[in-house]
């Protein structure tokens, strides 16, 4: 179910031969495939997509590495990547995966990984949200970062996408008025996941927190508690852990669906549909609201 190259990559980059038992296909992903190997030492993770894909797996490692270094949550340990001719690939340690665990614990330990924090926003590289290129450029204010390389990005990408031009005018608008939602409100670049749904984050088969699919950075730490409220899955418990370790700003509430917007003009540029329309409810929300 593997090509001969792929092996072959796979025990170069690992200067020993894999002896593989199981290949058994993951299901999961909307982006890429990946498999689970069970071989003679232990069992491990394989990620693959096309070798375009390699800058999106070694971004993703590089997001790994850091978060595993905060000694905060747990994440897969990275243990190589690379390509071939056809392929490119990621492998990790693999983790039994649960929908059950402590919620509390895990909003206490995410607000200990946004307590490592840094002097700029953005990252040592640029990397991807999805499959979408995302800016990262090291900035002194955060109202800068986030309209340069977050909101108009996503916008320009939409007008090439065929959004309409009211959702172009109404965002553009919406980015130079950005100043009123942070009036009393200062971030500190925490080190953020990026990308925290319920589908990147669950539990190991002890209980214990886990996140994954990182398209880290940076940033104000609100961006990520928004996101796991933007498609539900963590219970009230996650927030109770997350707010007796760090609370949230009491107005918190006011540019969460700010930091939404992101997202959802992302899946817009990916998948298109109705995420344009809720773009611009959004959108609408927030001029009201300014």
């Amino acid at each position: 179910m593997l090509s001969d190259s792929l092996i072959h990559s796979l025990n170069n980059s690992l200067n020993q031969t894999l002896e593989l038992q199981n290949i058994t296909p993951v299901a999961g992903g909307d982006i890429h495939q990946a498999w689970l190997l069970e071989t003679s030492q232990a069992k491990l993770f394989l990620k693959l997509n096309r070798a375009q894909s390699a800058p999106v797996f070694a971004a993703e490692a590089w997001a790994l590495q850091h978060i595993q270094q905060s000694q905060t949550i747990r994440c897969p340990q990275v243990i190589a990547l690379g390509q071939t001719d056809q392929q490119a690939w990621l492998l990790m340690e693999y983790i039994a995966l649960s929908g059950r665990g402590d919620d509390f614990k895990r909003g206490q330990a995410l607000a200990a990984m946004h307590q490592t924090q840094h002097s700029q926003f953005g990252w040592e590289q640029d990397n991807f949200i999805g499959h979408t290129p995302q800016r990262n450029t090291w900035t002194q204010e955060w109202l800068d970062f986030y309209r340069q390389q977050r909101l108009e990005p996503q916008l320009a990408l939409a007008k090439q996408q065929g959004a309409s031009q009211r959702l172009i005018e109404k965002g553009q608008q919406l980015a130079e008025n950005l100043a009123v939602f942070f009036e009393h409100y200062q971030p500190v670049p925490s080190l953020l996941h990026g990308d925290l749904w319920a589908g990147n984050s669950a539990f190991s088969a002890q209980g214990e927190p886990v996140i994954y699919d990182p398209a880290s950075y940076y940033g104000d730490r609100e961006t990520d508690i928004a996101m796991t409220e933007l498609f539900g899955g963590f219970s009230p418990a996650f927030y109770q852990g997350y707010n007796q370790a760090w609370p949230l700003d009491a107005s918190y509430q006011q540019r969460k669906p700010l930091y939404n917007l992101y997202h959802i003009l992302n899946h817009f540029n990916l998948f298109g549909g109705h995420y344009q329309h809720q773009a611009e409810q959004l959108i609408t929300q927030l001029l009201a609201n300014r």
